[in-house]
């Protein structure tokens, strides 16, 4: 723990963020704090028990280089085009779209990097569906982004390096039975105090009993 009061339920679940550009690149992160937060994650719910989630910690300055370079590729590739007419481009998304190159161009800076991953039996993802098999993975995900705030920290939940998931799996040296679910840089904030996010009213969302009966 960091000493720091922790924040209620509620403030912790509406205030958590994806924190792209407040990100202390100077502090160093002790690799025990955030394996604590891996063991809360491990509290999440998995179909069936199996576990079979693994999680990759990088704390090594030329491991996270090597990774944060073919992140910078896939982000290049994915928003060429938005990069060159940003001006074209909501408000919003343009504000999204320059945070997001912050991040990319600074990934290397970033003290951890986390990756969670499962482990299939023969590494191929099934036909269809999949909302079972990532139910198994990305909810301990979410669980270690809360215990990380709740300690002091913050991360970015992103996914962009999985346009070259193989690349990365072949940098780290994975079997091909691993397959990778997200990003999550960690740092300490340069802030502390974060607000809810901008959301569209539940009303406007929800389906009460049957989808004709929005909001009723």
């Amino acid at each position: 723990m960091t000493g720091e009061p922790s924040l209620s339920c509620e403030e912790l679940l509406t205030t958590t963020r994806c924190v792209r550009r407040g990100l202390d690149l100077d502090r160093p992160v002790d690799p025990e704090l955030v394996k604590g937060c891996l063991r809360i994650a491990l509290q999440a719910p998995n179909g069936n028990n199996r576990q079979n989630w693994r999680w990759i910690l990088l704390t090594d300055a030329r491991i996270r280089a090597g990774v944060a370079e073919v992140y910078r590729a896939a982000f290049y590739d994915r928003n060429a085009a938005a990069l060159k007419r940003p001006a074209r481009l909501p408000a919003s998304t343009r504000s999204v779209l320059t945070a997001a190159r912050a991040l990319a161009d600074r990934l290397h800076q970033v003290p951890v990097l986390v990756i969670p991953c499962l482990e299939l039996p023969e590494g191929r993802l099934p036909e269809g569906n999949q909302a079972g098999l990532w139910a198994s993975l990305l909810p301990a995900a979410w669980s270690y982004a809360l215990a990380a705030r709740d300690r002091g920290l913050v991360t970015a939940w992103t996914a962009v390096h999985l346009d070259r998931e193989h690349e990365v799996a072949d940098l780290l040296g994975f079997p091909p039975t691993v397959r990778q679910g997200a990003l999550l840089p960690t740092a300490y904030p340069l802030r502390h105090t974060f607000r809810p996010g901008p959301r569209l009213p539940l009303e406007q969302v929800l389906h009460h009993d049957g989808w004709d009966a929005a909001g009723r």
